[in-house]
This record gives C-alpha cells, sequence and structure tokens, in this order.
C-alpha cells in the first residue's frame, strides 16, 4: 500500500470523491503542514494556524497509480485558484500534493508539468513533503457519506 495527501478546498468532498475510485482502500480527513500542534477545525478556520485542509488516502498501486491517481486529484480541482476552491475561501482551502515517499515527487512533479500544459494562469497548486497531519475531528470523517446531503464543491458523479 502505498499513500499521499491531496488538498483540495472543502475536505469533506475530496475524502468522498477519492473513497469512491477503485484501489483506494482507506481515507482520512485532517489538517496538514501548518504550524500548530493537533488544531481544532476552528483555530484551522481563522487562517493563523497555517494547515489546510487535507485528505490522506491510502491505496494499493497494484490497482491504481500514483499518476492515475494524480490525474483524477487535478481533474477536481482548480490548480490557479490560490486559497479557493469553489466558493471556499481562506488559506486553508488552498490545493497541494504532499509526499511520504521522495520516490514519489518525480511522478508529482511529471503531472504538474502535464497540468501546466493546460493553464495559461500560472499553477499555484504546493507540492511539498508532509511535514505534518492530523486527524480531522470524528464529525467530519465520511462526512458525506453520513450527511449524502451535505455541502459539497466537487461534482461527485464526475
Amino acid at each position: 500500500m502505498k499513500d499521499i495527501y491531496l488538498a483540495g478546498g472543502c475536505f469533506w468532498g475530496v475524502e468522498e470523491y477519492f473513497s469512491r475510485i477503485k484501489g483506494v482502500v482507506d481515507t482520512d480527513v485532517g489538517y496538514a503542514n501548518g504550524r500548530r500542534e493537533n488544531p481544532s477545525y476552528e483555530q484551522v478556520c481563522t487562517g493563523t494556524t497555517g494547515h489546510t485542509e487535507t485528505t490522506y488516502v491510502m491505496f494499493d498501486e497494484n490497482v491504481i497509480s500514483l499518476k492515475e491517481l494524480l490525474n483524477k486529484f487535478w481533474h477536481i480541482i482548480d490548480p490557479t485558484m490560490l486559497n479557493r476552491q469553489g466558493p471556499d475561501k481562506g488559506t486553508q482551502y488552498r490545493t497541494g500534493i504532499y509526499y511520504t515517499d521522495e520516490e514519489d515527487k518525480q511522478i508529482i512533479l511529471e503531472t504538474l508539468e502535464e497540468q501546466r500544459q493546460k493553464y495559461s494562469e500560472p499553477i499555484v497548486t504546493e507540492i511539498e513533503p508532509l511535514k505534518s497531519f492530523f486527524k480531522a475531528e470524528e464529525y467530519h470523517q465520511d462526512y458525506l457519506k453520513k450527511n449524502p446531503g451535505g455541502y459539497c464543491h466537487i461534482d461527485l458523479n464526475n
């Protein structure tokens, strides 16, 4: 199994989207790469912790490759929007790809280059090693499974 951490705006929709993909075996939502230990949702929403709403994705690379997974990620975000996805605004909604395996960086950068060909605006999606990840509160986990009519900026039928 491999893992990757993906920030694409509100983490409810990102988690639900990836949980439906064949080969994804686990997801969790949380707060990544900020300055505060174990922040709360309310603290992250102030924009002062430096965290981004992020989805942890564990996948079976015998079923889906990292490149295929990243192509799906690029499809559901607008990588040219800084600190915003859909109607959600704030630094916690910035886009990012955070990796734990240095060998994954090359694949991530290859997909970034492919994306650059599609946009005239600069891509602002962060690509960094994962520095920290704190699991979000339980009510955020699998939010859209628990609340099927809940808010989501991603087209989950896509």
